[in-house]
């Protein structure tokens, strides 16, 4: 073979290779917006099942309509949201801006009092980004504008997702008909009633869900606000609102809500940190040993192990959102696993017909 075709090869094999992993990378880049706007679109979904079971309850309780009903939780919905933030707005918002000017000097005496140990020393030298946080996060330094860009740019991008949700929602709110009828059609003809079966219980099990969820979060809200309130931790309401909405998200959310506390509770002493500590835990261990026991038993039922693997999966390949999204996605898949292929493949008795041979 002469030196001109082996160059000729090889470059057809570099060719090869970069095309290659070119499309790779262009798949995985296709791959993880696709993810991103069915995760948005599931946001939809869930905001619709929503109002319209809410449409669907007042409709068994008044001479309502679904349509109407749905209309009318939703402006109730609307008004009970603009009348609170009406009235506990300019509070949350002197009380951001006081906890914005605190936690810098929460971090300082946070360093402080690790700098008093051994271990503590050991730990910030262990962790030097600890050290520098403070400095990253609230110093005014040259890239003040960077920083303000990447604040509103991000700022731009949660709005436009916003809107996109309520916009779809909107839709699927008025008029779920035709979105409905389009998946029990993909359907072949002799599945289509046990499409709209499936359908009805994602529908049920979501709403249900979602019920469930939104009572764990006003009690985690109640029982921190008046926790803090107790103990005299300055910006209580504005932390009980943060962790109320933190506890959203299962395992995670509320270890996220404790941070802020825990750091402003540094101010006033290690002992108001101990006890700010102490308070989670409790308001955790009721919410984790009493409410949610009581509402799965009436709404739905989730493995946790099953949550936090899914949580974990969704959160390194989607973000946040699908951090935010993975609890209903599990309920989702169980109830297909459940109908589709435990009931229809393996043909296992449903538990009503279990107890009727029994």
């Amino acid at each position: 073979m002469s030196d001109s075709s082996s160059t000729s090869l090889f470059a057809r094999r570099v060719g090869i290779v970069i095309g290659l992993v070119a499309a790779t990378i262009l798949g995985l880049l296709f791959i993880g917006t696709a993810l991103q706007v069915l995760l948005l679109v599931l946001a939809s979904v869930l905001l619709a099942v929503f109002f319209r079971g809410l449409g669907a309850w007042l409709h068994k309780h008044t001479p309502l309509s679904v349509g109407w009903g749905a209309l009318v939780a939703l402006l109730v919905a609307a008004a009970a949201i603009g009348g609170i933030g009406w009235f506990l707005a300019p509070r949350i918002g002197e009380q951001v801006q006081v906890l914005s000017e605190q936690l810098p000097q929460s971090l300082e005496k946070l360093q402080q009092q690790l700098q008093r140990s051994s271990w503590g020393h050991e730990l910030l030298g262990q962790v030097p980004s600890l050290n520098s946080l403070k400095d990253r996060v609230f110093s005014n330094s040259s890239t003040w504008l960077q920083r303000s860009l990447g604040v509103v740019s991000s700022t731009v991008g949660v709005l436009a997702n916003i809107y996109l949700v309520l916009f779809i929602s909107a839709f699927m709110i008025a008029e779920p008909a035709p979105y409905r009828q389009g998946i029990i059609l993909l359907a072949p003809k002799a599945h289509r009633n046990r499409a709209r079966e499936v359908l009805d219980q994602l529908g049920s099990t979501l709403f249900r869900w979602l019920l469930g969820k939104l009572f764990s979060m006003l009690v985690v809200t109640v029982l921190t606000a008046l926790g803090l309130w107790l103990l005299g931790m300055p910006l209580a309401l504005t932390l009980a609102l943060f962790a109320g909405l933190l506890s959203f998200i299962p395992n995670f959310g509320p270890l996220l809500g404790l941070l802020p506390a825990l750091l402003l509770a540094f101010v006033q002493g290690p002992d108001m940190a101990l006890y700010v500590v102490l308070l989670y835990l409790v308001v955790q261990l009721v919410e984790s040993n009493l409410i949610t026991p009581l509402v799965q038993r009436r709404m739905v039922e989730l493995p946790p192990a099953l949550v936090i693997i899914s949580q974990v999966l969704m959160g390194v390949f989607t973000g946040g959102l699908g951090l935010l999204l993975a609890t209903p996605i599990v309920a989702m898949l169980l109830v297909l696993v459940k109908m589709l292929y435990i009931h229809d493949v393996l043909d296992d008795p449903k538990p009503e017909q279990a107890m009727e041979k029994g």
